[in-house]
Formats: structure tokens, C-alpha cells, sequence
């Protein structure tokens, strides 16, 4: 025989041999059906929550873009540090120097963000539209899956206006209707009206930087065409895109962004506040989309494995207890001269069986529970939103299931020669059964510690949420109703645009169990950021001290009764009424402009002094591109508490609101306070406004309450899905402690026999085994803890916003670890006290 029928005949020996050994273990498992069932639900448990969230990490963070060449495709930062977290807009002279300047990029896309309302498909709406030039599909690398898309001969003042509507709004809004194409529409803006055609219907991709519906060309926006837009070095609003040249790097690109900001910042100091610190970068695209979500989701991917790692620990404990148990089985194949090799064979043969079993059912139960992390996911990400199941779901299952046969067949002790010699299972039995119990505490401590990471993390985020909760508002959140109603100025005077407003509040104060109806620029928390940073401004005796700038004030428009709408009290001087900004000069400007301030604001430029009648003036450059509002001296005739409608924490905040006559007017928000239900008035109120405009959209009616929970709704999911973790982690380690000290009281049953018998008290074996759960106890959270402290290091090195627990989530998480193992502790110390002395010292 050569040597490779050699081998050819020993590995099908080797086979046959395995086989033989999984029959046999299936016979030997079903003489435990009770002890398997718990194994292959505890081990679909970890395997499962593992497979779903690698499959959420894999296609949110490392799935390909459908982007035509991704690896080229980079999205341009600029950033103002000292002012506004996040990226600052472009301004179009900052664009065209970059174009100018700029080498190792091939083309440059341009996106801004647009409110417009949308008249002529269907029920007139509000809609968040994308601007572009000519170049940003080339630039972004999209195909249309019907019509086509704006391209080079849709740019210039004369171009036909043209719209192209993203996938998910085509599919969802109409239904994807194919004969959408070619109809025409009416986009409305504060800056005025424009039709445009639908051209064609995006494919599904990643809506970056915005979520829009639509994208439209840049014609269809009168501001973008506008001089101030053109040429106002200050006038931020579109972000950029680009392409890498063949064969440059990321880094070279951003070296020469770097080398071209640099004179920028130097030749218009104006532009560039020092105290902003104006900075420019590049990132590939993928990586910025992915950016917001990457934290998150590799925390839920290291708490999955947290559970996997505890329940494969708990398994580990059961597969211990049961070899223990047959010991004599074991001895007896060994004394019988099955080696090393074989009886560890055996071993393998069960836990591929078990967890085979425990990855599939883990793998089916996968995919809902994928369904259900894909939409906690996407409020971080969009990417969640279009995620399906993937082979990958079968491979994390196949692979945490051998990992897991492997190490519960080589987690116990086989029985030693000497043990196996002569049937000397008695001793064989004591040594086994005291290596096991070592190990079994190891298994319950590495449990309890990694519970007790889940468990403080939880407790930090629910400690989070009830104070972002309980945080007072000033505001009467429970009994105002905010619907957005934008300004629609076509074929309107400014005048008469605010003539609609007031009689539309007129004719719902009206309305049975309406107390109050004003006018608002921004429904709190949900438009937060839209008007970025705030605006610079001054007050009467301001003097900026060395180095120093302007404070910057968020600016708002309002109607007279507005803060009596929200449940706000006026602390000094009076409301607006309805003459206030009437009387104007001949360009519209009003010849005695007043305003109401913050009592924050009143404070900071007043102090311990009478803010009435005093002055503030706008300094920010930006104010020459806001029609309608004066820079010269507004006079201060009222101050209202302060109303934080950016933070769901409220802080102190500078703000400045003018009269609605004055403007500005940009969207527009109507308040309702109600005595009566408030969603009861939503179908009535929006019958008076289509009764006086039927092109007028009334939309998103909701509770001041219900948007502050829907903007509070990450929170809420993080808190739920980490509770989820940690209960479900904690219940798994609270088995393992009490079988644990199950297996203990079994082994040591001859041990307490003695006690008893030489005058012990049962009370003192009981509180013995509690002492013994509460000790493996303490060293689990010990040892979590410190794990935890070089987990959350490691982590704030990678991730700038992680924050440390504080020490009530710790504190309160050692409390319940302790009081859940001595609970867990309790049935097994009532079993070592109830026994038989006479049974015990009989027993061998």
C-alpha cells in the first residue's frame, strides 16, 4: 500500500471513527433533553444577538457604497471649533477659490440644503430638497433608475428649473408611479417661486449630507442666484464634494486643502473669526457617513460579545456539572484504554451537537431581531434603513459555533490514568469534582464580571435619560400644539403673507377650547440648528475686551401672545403688540425697531441693571444677506424667560425676537395652547388654513411634549436595548452562580454531614453558601470593574464623547449584583441546610 492510500485509508478511518462518536452522542443527549435544551437556548441566545449586530456593523460600516469608484469619492470638511460643533458650510467664494487652487482633485460636486413647499403632485407639502450644480452626480458617482439626472445643461441663470426625486420619496410617496416624469412642479421659498420639471428618479443610495425627498437644480432656488449668495465670503450653506485624482492619496489632498486655506484665512480676516478657528479637511465619504453611527454600534458589538462570552461561560458550567457526573462512564472507557485523544473526541462530538443546534436556532432568530436593530439603527445612521440579510449572518454563526464546541470540549477535566487504574473511581471522583468546582467558579466569576459591565453601562444611560427627562423646559410641553405652516409669498406682498398668518390665528383662537394661537419661527428641539451658531451682536455700553468678539444670540421671529402660547412669563417690561414694526421707512425697514431678549441675555449685557429701553444692534456679518432686518439699534421693550429651543437640556441662552412684522420670515410655525385634547384640533385647524389657501401645507402636528420625546427617542432606544443586554446577561450569570453553588452543595454533601453531626447549626451551612455566592459575587464585579476602567479608557482614546459612569450607575449596579447572587444563593444554602445527617456519612 503507497503512502497516500495510507493516509487516504486513515482519514476515512478517522471519519467513520467521528461519526460513530456523534451517534453515540446523540444517544448520550437525549438521556439529558433538559440539560440540552437549556445548552442549545443559551448558546442561541449569544450566537443569535452576535450574528444579528455583526451583520448590522457589517452593513452599515463596511458595506460598499453603491457610489461608482468609492475609494476616490471624499467629502470636504470645514469646520469652526470655537463656535458650532460639526462642519460650517461653504460660501461660493470659498468654493471657487478651492476650484482655482485645488490639483489632486479631478471634480468638485456642490449640495446645498433647501426648505421648499412643493405644489402640483398631490397635497401640497413641505419638502427638504437638495440643491446641486451640474457635476454632483458625476461627482458622487449615481445612476437614475428612471429619466435622468441633473447634469452640465441644467446649470446657468436660464437653465429650465429641473427636479429628480430620491428613491425612498418615489417608492413611498407615490407609490413608484413611473408616469411621474415629466410632470411639472412649483417650489416655494421665502426668496420666491419657481416650476420645475421631474427628470428622472435617483437609485437607492445614502442621502448625504441631508435626507431629502427631492433634488432640484440650482435655478429652482432664486437665493442661490442671488448677489449676496454669490459673493458673500460669509454666506455658508452648500457642503463639498470631490474626487481623487489617479494615483493621489487622501493625505496629499488634504496637505494641498491645507496649503490653499491657509492665505485664505489671511487675505479676508473678516470672514474668518480667530476665535472660531477655522480649520479644512477631507474625509472619504463612506467613513464620514459611517462616522455617526461607528460609535454606537461598535459599543453594541462589544456588549454582544459580552453576552456570548457569558453565556458560552454558563454553558461551560452545565457541560462541567454533567461530565462530573459521569465520571464513572469515563473512567471506565479509560480504564478500558480509550486514551486521551478519544474520550476528548467524545466530548467534541456533544458540543458540536449542541452548538450546531444553538447557531442554527440562534441564526433563525436572528433575522428578526435584525429587523428590529436595523430601525434602533437608523436613527444614527441612514445605511440601516436599507439593510438586508447577508450570507455574512450564516458565516458569524458557523464560526462562533465551532469556537464554542471547541472550548466546552476541552473545558473539563478527564480522569487521570492512576484514577482510571483498577476502577478507582472513588478518588478519581473527589479530584475531578474539586478541579470542577474551581472551574466552575472561575466561569461564574468571568459571568458576573462581564454582567456587571452591561449593567453599569445601562445604569449610565438610564441615569442619563430620567435627567434629560426630568430636566424642566419653562415650557407648557403637555397642552401646545406646533404645526408647521411655511410662508407661501407666491403671488404675495410680504405684508400679505403676514396678513394670512394673523388671520389664521384670528380664526382658530375661534375654535372651542383654543385659548391661545401665535406665530413662531422654530417648533423647539425638533428644528434645532437651523439657524447654526447664532448670529454676533451688541448692546448699548458693551465694551469687547482684549482678544474678545461679539456674543452671538439665536434670532427669532414672533407673534404678539407668542410666550403666552407656551406658558412663558414676561419678567420685565410687555409682549409685542400688533403695532409694533408697522411703522416703516420707504425700503421697509421699521423706523422704531423693538425687540424682546432672553432674561439670560438681559443678564449678561445689563448686569444689575434695567434692560428696558435699552439697545442691542446686530454685528455678524451675515446680517447683510437677511432681508428685512435692520442692523441699527433695536430698543429692548420686554424680557421673557428663557426659552432653550435648541437643547432638550435646557441651558442659559442668548436670544433676541423680533415682531412678526419685521421678519424675518423663513418657514413658519403656528402654536396652539389648548384646554381641550390637542391632536382633536389638528383636523379643524387645517380645514380653516386649506379654506383660506388650498396650495397652503399644514403638516407635522405634534405636542411640544411628543416632539421633545421624539427628539429624546436615541436616548430612549440606547437605554432600551442596553437594559435589554444587561437583564438578559444578568439572569444568564445569576443561573451560573446558583448552579454553581448547586454542584458545591452536591459535592460537599458528606462535608455538611460531619458539620451537622459534631453540633453545626443549620442556620450556619446556610449563611456559609450565601457567603460563598456573595464572594464569587464581589469578585466578579471586582474583576468587571477593572476590566470595565481599562475598557473605558481604551475606548475615550478612540472615541471623543465617551464618558466614564458616574458612581451612582456603579454603586447601583454592585448593589444589584450583590442582592440578585444572594438571592441566587438562597436555594441552594436551604438544600445544604436540610441535610440528612444520618443519609450523609452513610454516602460515599
Amino acid at each position: 500500500m503507497s503512502e497516500s492510500q495510507a493516509r487516504d485509508s486513515r482519514s476515512r478511518e478517522a471519519v467513520l471513527t467521528f461519526v460513530k462518536d456523534l451517534r453515540f452522542a446523540v444517544r448520550s443527549l437525549a438521556r439529558s433533553k433538559g440539560l440540552a435544551a437549556t445548552v442549545v437556548l443559551t448558546l442561541a441566545l449569544g450566537i443569535g444577538a452576535n450574528a444579528a449586530i455583526f451583520s448590522l456593523v457589517r452593513g452599515v460600516l463596511l458595506r460598499p457604497l453603491v457610489n461608482n469608484d468609492e475609494e476616490r469619492l471624499v467629502y470636504i470638511q470645514q469646520s469652526a471649533p470655537g463656535i458650532a460643533p460639526g462642519e460650517v458650510p461653504f460660501s461660493v467664494p470659498e468654493i471657487q477659490d478651492l476650484r482655482a487652487g485645488v490639483k489632486t482633485l479631478t471634480s468638485f460636486g456642490e449640495f446645498s440644503t433647501v426648505g421648499f413647499t412643493m405644489i402640483g403632485l398631490g397635497e401640497p407639502r413641505e419638502v427638504r430638497a437638495g440643491v446641486v450644480d451640474g457635476s454632483y452626480f458625476d461627482v458622487v458617482g449615481l445612476h437614475p433608475v428612471l429619466g435622468r439626472l441633473i447634469g452640465p445643461q441644467d446649470d446657468g441663470p436660464k437653465a429650465a428649473g429641473v427636479v429628480v426625486l430620491t428613491y425612498r420619496f418615489w417608492s413611498t410617496t407615490f407609490k413608484s408611479d413611473p408616469s411621474i416624469i415629466g410632470k411639472t412642479v412649483r417650489l416655494g421659498s421665502g426668496f420666491g417661486d419657481r416650476t420645475a420639471t421631474v427628470i428622472g428618479v435617483l437609485e437607492p443610495s445614502i442621502p448625504y449630507p441631508q435626507d431629502t425627498e427631492i433634488i432640484a437644480n440650482i435655478v429652482t432656488s432664486p437665493h442661490h442666484l442671488s448677489a449676496t449668495m454669490q459673493n458673500g465670503r460669509v454666506h455658508r450653506m452648500t457642503e463639498l464634494f470631490g474626487r481623487l485624482a489617479p494615483g493621489v492619496t487622501l493625505d496629499q489632498t488634504r496637505a494641498e486643502l491645507r496649503t490653499i486655506y491657509g492665505p485664505m484665512l489671511k487675505d479676508h480676516p473678516d470672514a474668518y473669526s480667530p476665535q472660531a478657528h477655522f480649520q479644512i479637511d477631507a474625509k472619504l465619504l463612506r467613513e464620514q457617513i459611517t462616522s455617526g453611527a461607528r460609535t454606537v454600534l461598535l459599543v453594541l458589538l462589544a456588549a454582544s460579545g459580552l453576552v456570548f462570552i457569558i453565556a458560552c461561560s454558563n454553558v461551560a458550567n452545565l457541560i462541567l456539572a454533567r461530565t462530573v457526573r459521569r465520571e464513572g462512564e469515563l473512567a471506565i472507557r479509560a480504564a478500558l484504554g480509550a486514551g486521551p485523544g478519544a474520550l476528548r473526541r467524545i466530548l467534541l462530538a456533544e458540543s458540536l451537537i449542541l452548538c450546531v443546534a444553538g447557531a442554527t436556532l440562534g441564526v433563525i432568530s436572528a433575522r428578526p431581531l435584525l429587523a428590529v436593530l436595523a430601525r434602533y439603527a437608523s436613527r444614527f445612521s441612514v445605511r440601516a434603513l436599507d439593510l438586508a440579510v447577508d450570507s455574512s449572518m450564516l458565516w458569524v454563526g458557523a464560526a462562533l459555533a465551532v469556537v464554542a464546541a471547541v472550548l466546552l470540549a476541552f473545558v473539563p477535566r478527564l480522569p487521570s490514568t492512576d484514577a482510571s487504574h483498577g476502577l478507582g473511581l472513588s478518588s478519581g471522583s473527589v479530584r475531578i469534582a474539586g478541579s470542577t468546582n474551581r472551574r466552575l467558579r472561575i466561569f461564574a466569576v468571568t459571568q458576573i464580571a462581564a454582567s456587571f459591565i452591561l449593567l453599569a453601562g445601562a445604569s449610565m444611560l438610564l441615569k442619563t435619560l430620567l435627567s434629560i427627562q426630568a430636566a424642566q423646559t419653562g415650557l407648557d410641553t403637555r397642552h401646545v400644539l406646533a404645526i408647521n405652516v411655511p410662508a407661501m409669498s407666491y403671488g404675495k406682498t410680504p405684508q400679505q403673507v403676514i396678513d394670512f398668518y394673523k388671520e389664521s390665528m384670528r380664526r382658530i383662537e375661534a375654535l372651542p377650547g383654543v385659548n391661545k394661537t401665535a406665530f413662531g419661527l422654530v417648533v423647539p428641539w425638533r428644528d434645532a440648528g437651523s439657524f447654526g451658531p447664532g448670529l454676533q451682536f451688541s448692546a448699548d455700553g458693551h465694551v469687547r475686551g482684549p482678544g474678545e468678539e461679539d456674543p452671538r444670540a439665536q434670532l427669532r421671529t414672533i407673534s404678539p401672545g407668542f410666550f403666552a402660547a407656551l406658558g412663558v412669563p414676561i419678567i420685565a417690561g410687555r409682549d409685542f403688540n400688533q403695532l409694533d414694526g408697522q411703522n416703516k421707512e420707504p425700503d421697509g425697514l421699521s423706523k422704531d425697531p423693538v425687540v424682546i431678549v432672553s432674561q439670560t441675555l438681559a443678564q449678561r449685557m445689563f448686569p444689575n441693571q434695567d434692560a428696558i429701553n435699552r439697545h442691542v444692534y446686530w454685528t455678524d456679518p451675515v446680517m447683510k444677506f437677511i432681508p428685512g432686518i435692520s442692523t441699527t439699534p433695536h430698543r429692548i421693550i420686554g424680557v421673557a424667560a428663557n426659552i432653550d429651543d435648541e437643547h432638550v437640556v435646557p441651558g442659559p441662552i442668548l436670544t433676541v425676537y423680533n415682531p412678526i412684522e419685521e421678519g424675518p420670515m423663513f418657514g413658519g410655525r403656528l402654536f396652539i395652547h389648548t384646554s381641550a385634547n390637542p391632536y382633536s384640533l389638528v383636523t379643524p385647524v387645517t380645514q380653516i388654513i386649506r379654506g383660506m389657501s388650498v396650495e397652503q401645507p399644514v403638516e407635522r402636528a405634534a405636542t411640544l411634549e411628543d416632539v421633545r420625546a421624539e427628539v429624546l427617542t436615541p436616548d430612549r432606544l440606547n437605554t432600551v436595548v442596553f437594559g435589554i443586554f444587561a437583564a438578559v446577561a444578568l439572569a444568564i450569570a445569576l443561573v451560573g452562580v446558583a448552579g454553581v453553588l448547586a454542584f458545591s452543595v452536591s459535592a460537599r454533601t458528606r462535608e455538611f454531614g460531619v458539620r451537622l453531626a459534631i453540633g453545626a447549626q443549620p442556620r450556619q451551612l446556610l449563611a456559609s453558601v450565601i457567603a460563598e455566592g456573595v464572594v464569587m459575587a464581589t469578585a466578579g464585579v471586582v474583576a468587571g470593574a477593572a476590566f470595565g476602567y481599562v475598557l473605558v479608557r481604551l475606548a475615550r482614546s478612540a472615541f471623543e464623547n465617551m464618558q466614564t459612569p458616574s458612581a451612582l450607575p456603579v454603586a447601583g449596579s454592585v448593589f444589584i449584583l450583590l442582592a440578585a447572587a444572594v438571592i441566587a444563593s438562597v436555594l441552594p444554602a436551604a438544600r445544604a441546610a436540610r441535610v440528612d445527617v444520618t443519609e450523609a456519612l452513610r454516602s460515599e
